[in-house]
């Protein structure tokens, strides 16, 4: 139930080469249009958009949604509506499908607790810088409040008080489960990636002049650190413009976005990051390079001790600049940097290889519950 970055769509291939009946229901990701078997888009961005939306789960796809051995809901926002709604189905599907999980692959209430928590181990994120306010927190405090306090909140704490179990797909997203769940309810799965439907490219061997690309979300630019990105790439391309370019895209489809993200040779993927998302991944699967999140807290959690391909951004004008210069004056690394990212992917996020950490994490909690 539900999707983000097509992370669930993903594990669901995953999960149907292990030989497992799949039903990925979810609005698409709004404006990405992801792939999905039971459809939950909004039709119209208001009020009559939510009634439809309701009116067609109640008569078309509730019958849909029982009988099964697992639901996994994608955070607590997993439906394009209001928390009363969402929390009605929530209940609906516990009750008629034999367990329910979490796959924590976004922003929620305990996420946000965890951020603005002054003794968490993030040094940074989307909320607070070195224990200061970060962009995306100052520009929008409203955001944080309404995830800490109302209906968001209550939601929240329902789906975690009754859940059996949850996995993270982020180093992040695991930081923050361990302060409301106990650890055998806690598994790691990874952001899963279909490495047999992308074609490593070939890049040169000399690369004249370097490619920076830059996708963003136009709702969550501040959220992904796009504009400190933009700001530090620009002024790069201004110093060496005949050794680098910016090419910058927005709010595009899924398919039409991956077949831009193919033209670039280092994605300029996030900064808030401890972890590669989807964006970093899908890129270090085409064989290009990333500048993203790529901690060694993050590399420790996963054990992987010799390849660290992913150019580690940092929330810093001055330190971003640098790194994305250090990356353009070097362009002979970029080819060898880009197969070691390939290599990264398939070897921890295969997505049958992350759907197989799904299962033996839910067949264990369905045992230890006894379902």
């Amino acid at each position: 139930m539900g999707d983000a970055s097509n992370c669930h769509r993903t594990l669901a291939t995953g999960l149907r080469r292990l030989g497992h009946e799949v039903v990925v229901a979810s609005d698409g990701t709004k404006w990405m249009d992801t792939e999905r078997d039971i459809d939950l888009k909004r039709r119209w961005d208001n009020k009559l958009g939510g009634l439809d939306l309701w009116a067609r789960i109640q008569l078309c796809h509730k019958r849909k949604m029982k009988g099964f051995d697992v639901v996994s809901i994608a955070t607590q926002g997993y439906l394009p509506l209001r928390p009363q709604r969402q929390r009605i189905l929530y209940d609906f599907l516990r009750t008629n499908n034999r367990a329910m999980f979490y796959t924590a692959l976004g922003t929620d209430s305990n996420f946000v607790e965890e951020c603005l928590d002054p003794d968490t181990p993030l040094r940074y994120n989307e909320f607070m810088i070195y224990g200061k306010p970060a962009p995306h927190y100052l520009h929008e405090p409203q955001i944080a409040n309404e995830w800490l306090h109302g209906p968001l909140k209550q939601l929240g704490d329902h789906v975690y008080d009754t859940i059996d179990g949850a996995v993270g797909v982020l180093y992040e997203y695991n930081v923050a489960l361990r302060r409301r769940l106990a650890p055998d309810m806690i598994a790691y799965g990874g952001i899963p990636i279909d490495t047999e439907a992308i074609r490593p490219l070939e890049l040169p061997d000399r690369i004249d002049k370097v490619r920076l690309f830059l996708g963003v979300h136009r709702d969550r630019s501040l959220v992904k650190g796009a504009e400190l990105l933009e700001a530090a790439a620009k002024a790069v391309v201004e110093r060496h413009p005949g050794k680098a370019e910016l090419v910058k895209v927005e709010n595009l489809p899924y398919k039409q976005y991956l077949e831009l993200l193919k033209s670039a040779h280092v994605v300029l993927d996030q900064v808030y990051s401890y972890t590669p998302a989807t964006n970093a991944l899908l890129a270090m699967t085409y064989g290009l390079n990333t500048i993203s999140g790529g901690e060694p807290e993050f590399y420790d959690f996963i054990g992987e001790k010799e390849n660290h391909p992913i150019i580690n951004a940092l929330p810093d004008y001055t330190a971003l600049t640098g790194i994305i210069e250090e990356t353009v004056l070097h362009p002979e690394l970029i080819k060898a940097r880009g197969l070691q990212g390939r290599e990264f992917v398939e070897r921890h996020h295969r997505c049958d290889t992350v759907a197989r950490r799904f299962v033996e994490f839910w067949n264990q909690r369905l045992i230890e519950t006894g379902k």
